[in-house]
């Protein structure tokens, strides 16, 4: 049975008052502010009695004797799985993608997403390129460089692009580095850079190498790692500031731990990670965060990941107290979403 089906329409009605009214205010509610917004015949008293009621279920608390009710965690998670995600309309995605323009690579619209919902929703904004498990390769390029070194680009057909210095015991010339990438992007264009590897390993290893000029130089390259390219996922956070105006009920030592918190990359991948998986393309919500962090109990994440050509995933979200105006963003997480995923880059 679902937990609308344990509360009676009277304390379902009452329920959402508060959380709304709390979401305007951030004061407890009370019994008279609920019979004004209720627009309903319902005596204060009578409020009252129903507010008990969900204070026994656990769905309000009472911070003191004399004070108004504030919902629960377990309150506005019900309240958010009643909400329907609003689409954006034709002009407010319109104006989303023209937020976009000038973006040229997928690093740019990740940081722009970051940038875009905290502005669109003055909370936490998080957005994240993750790469899938194998990339493949689209070119490669190599620079020659001074005292021996030299520059490898690597494109993937994820549209990442990452880039290495590699320092050799004996200089290649320009023409040499200009083979070496034409038999790469030549045979190896399209192919899981982990097969790569493997495949390069055994044409190396094979006997004819011993008399190919080219193999052999190629050699000097595969040896030094030259394709050991930095792959990680591209992490962009901004607005952490905003916390810092909301009542946490953290202490001071404990608002440090949690901004401290927001700038481990490792502990944002974690967050988007366990609560944005499959389906691509639906909005989820996920109010209490106490399970990945004590300091993040009254916090809330609103994302959406976005897969993207080459088996390339984006995950964008909001990041914010579970007192938030949750249509507004999770229209404006859809919207830039969306606007990702489109992006030509």
């Amino acid at each position: 049975m679902g937990e609308l089906e344990m509360l009676t329409p009277r304390q379902v009605d009452v329920l959402r008052s508060i959380i709304r009214e709390y979401i305007e205010t951030a004061e407890p509610v009370s019994s008279r502010a609920v019979a004004k917004r209720q627009g309903m015949a319902l005596s204060p008293a009578t409020i009252r009695n129903v507010m008990a009621d969900l204070v026994e279920e656990g769905y309000l608390m009472q911070p003191h004797t004399s004070a108004g009710r504030i919902p629960t965690e377990k309150a506005f998670r019900l309240y958010v799985r009643e909400l329907a995600v609003r689409r954006p309309s034709p002009a407010e995605l319109q104006q989303v993608r023209e937020s976009f323009s000038g973006v040229e690579t997928l690093e740019e619209g990740i940081q722009r997403s970051s940038r875009l919902l905290t502005d669109l929703t003055q909370k936490v904004g998080i957005a994240a390129a993750v790469p899938a498990a194998n990339h493949m390769l689209d070119q490669i390029e190599l620079v020659p460089l001074s005292d021996r070194r030299v520059l490898v680009i690597v494109a993937t057909r994820e549209r990442l692009v990452r880039n290495r210095v590699v320092a050799l015991d004996e200089e290649l010339t320009a023409d040499e580095l200009a083979s070496i990438r034409n038999y790469l992007n030549w045979n190896f264009g399209g192919w899981r850079i982990s097969d790569i590897r493997l495949e390069m390993e055994r044409r190396l290893a094979a006997e004819s190498a011993y008399y190919d000029a080219l193999l052999k130089r190629l050699n000097m390259l595969f040896a030094r790692g030259f394709l050991d390219i930095d792959l990680n996922p591209e992490v962009h956070l901004e607005g952490t500031s905003y916390l810092v105006a909301v009542d946490l009920h953290l202490t001071r030592e404990k608002l440090r731990e949690l901004l401290h918190t927001l700038e481990e990359k490792k502990r944002i991948l974690q967050l988007l990670d366990r609560f944005l998986e499959d389906p691509p393309g639906e909005v989820k919500v996920q109010v209490g965060l106490g399970e990945l962090h004590p300091t993040m109990r009254e916090l809330a994440l609103i994302g959406i990941k976005v897969n993207r050509p080459g088996g390339l995933a984006a995950k964008v979200a909001v990041l914010g107290p579970m007192r938030m105006h949750y249509s507004k963003v999770m229209s404006a997480v859809l919207g830039v979403g969306q606007a990702l995923e489109t992006l030509p880059c």
